[in-house]
């Protein structure tokens, strides 16, 4: 290892803090002649939260020079691209052509690869479902050097367990995606001020087949009646002919790059109740917006308008931790695990609520349900209160998202993921001696070098 230089890694969460030897992939010699060495896990932008793409003392793969676009078919919308393209690539080259990604998280800056890794989903998913049903196949390099292309019908059982399988089967290479035709880059969008728990659940229900695109905000200091209060944002594609002509002029207009940053780590005393009323207060101003057309940015990707908005949480760092329930008896299950937060003493900040729908996949995050994502600053609290609230996620039928996890242990995962021995048997069968391996693959058992 004393050819590569050990670098502090993390996830987009700055916790935990990792130290990786870091190892440029522009090929797939480059990871052949790495995995001689010992283990690595392929990254991409490094937006998973937590510790999904760091690897100590051992080889993590940054796969952000495996950028170029391949192959583009104008009548089917269908791309061929290596896996280190961002999906603001995408945009930057697509939106002109009149095509956008057909699923879009909570930031743009996030590889195919990565995308595959942790089975992205946005706020269409009861409608779109996750990343898996955009891309029609991808090219792999293996633990024994082998590139094999995996499709629904080729390879399945390791297409598969690609999605949600955290990086830990092999590297991408390239990939073919569809994409989504548009007439305009703009939403037609409506807010809804939301009461309380009940009442937002209502709304979901009543407006699930007029908008397309959900997603909340929830004010999770609320108590009593107001608890799940809140703003309900909802959207739909804007057609062109639907445009105010002040829009329609430029009607697939692209992103600007943002010049706002937070230029250093924020000190921790400024994360407190009072800031986190203060910003609720902002927040539902914000998102009960008066405008009826929004642009694809604000729309998908707010906080892209901030560079490194992550160090507004300090230098100790976040997790943002993101569950789904079952929506029979949901009302009841999430009304607790409010309460449970509102009184855990946990500064919970920029809480996302939306309603997911059918999940697929072994190690795939959605099912049919509800899924609330919390941001928590790493406190000494954090630490004692997570697992009560694990315990009562998987009490409720639930799981935690992977892909941002950073504190769940190897025998709460497994209860929560009880398809982790198909998994494992496919690891088995393409990684056998498990080449392929990373921090949050030890932790909850997936991989055990």
């Amino acid at each position: 290892m004393s050819l590569y230089k050990k670098e502090k890694l993390s996830g987009w969460g700055n916790y935990p803090v990792s130290e990786s030897y870091k190892v440029q992939v522009r090929d797939a010699g480059d990871v052949t002649r790495t995995l001689q060495q010992g283990s690595l896990v392929p990254r991409g932008l490094g937006r998973s939260y937590a510790d999904q793409a760091v690897n100590d003392n051992h080889y993590v793969g940054d796969c952000t020079k495996l950028n170029r676009l391949l192959a583009w078919d104008e009548t089917t919308g269908i791309l061929e691209c290596e896996a280190g393209v961002s999906l603001e690539d995408i945009i930057t080259s697509f939106v002109p052509r009149g095509w956008l990604p057909m699923i879009c998280p909570g930031t743009k800056f996030v590889t195919i690869g990565g995308a595959i890794a942790n089975d992205i989903h946005g706020k269409a998913h009861h409608i779109d479902g996750s990343f898996v049903n955009c891309v029609l196949s991808f090219r792999i390099l293996l633990a024994d050097g082998r590139i094999l292309t995996a499709s629904r019908t080729e390879n399945a059982d390791l297409f598969w367990a690609n999605f949600g399988g955290l990086g830990l089967l092999g590297v991408i290479l390239t990939a073919q995606v569809q994409l989504r035709k548009i007439e305009t880059t703009y939403f037609k969008q409506k807010s809804v001020v939301i009461k309380g728990l009940d009442h937002m659940l209502e709304a979901l229900d009543q407006y699930d087949h007029e908008y397309n695109y959900s997603v909340a905000w929830i004010d999770a200091m609320a108590r009593g009646n107001k608890i799940g209060s809140g703003v309900l944002t909802l959207g739909n594609a804007a057609k062109l002919a639907e445009l105010p002509p002040k829009l329609s002029t430029n009607p697939l207009q692209l992103h600007k790059t943002s010049k706002l940053t937070v230029p250093f780590f924020l000190p921790s005393f400024t994360l407190n109740n009072f800031t986190v009323k203060v910003l609720n207060r902002v927040i539902a101003f914000v998102q009960n917006s008066p405008k009826e057309f929004i642009h694809y940015e604000k729309f998908f990707f707010p906080l892209d308008a901030i560079n490194h908005w992550n160090r507004g949480y300090g230098k100790r760092g976040f997790i943002q931790y993101q569950f789904v329930i079952p929506e029979d008896n949901g009302r009841q299950h999430l009304a607790e695990i409010l309460d449970m937060i509102a009184q855990s003493g946990c500064t919970p900040f920029l809480n996302v609520f939306k309603r997911m729908g059918d999940g697929q996949g072994l190690l795939s995050f959605p099912f049919k349900g509800y899924t609330l994502a919390i941001d928590f600053p790493v406190t000494d609290g954090l630490f004692a209160f997570t697992p009560k609230l694990d315990a009562k996620v998987l009490d409720a039928g639930g799981r935690l998202y992977l892909g941002k996890d950073g504190l769940l242990n190897e025998g709460m995962f497994k209860a929560m993921y009880p398809q982790y021995t198909e998994w494992l048997a496919v690891k088995r069968k393409y990684d056998p001696e498990g080449k392929f391996d990373s921090n949050i693959g030890r932790r909850i058992g997936l991989t055990k070098s």
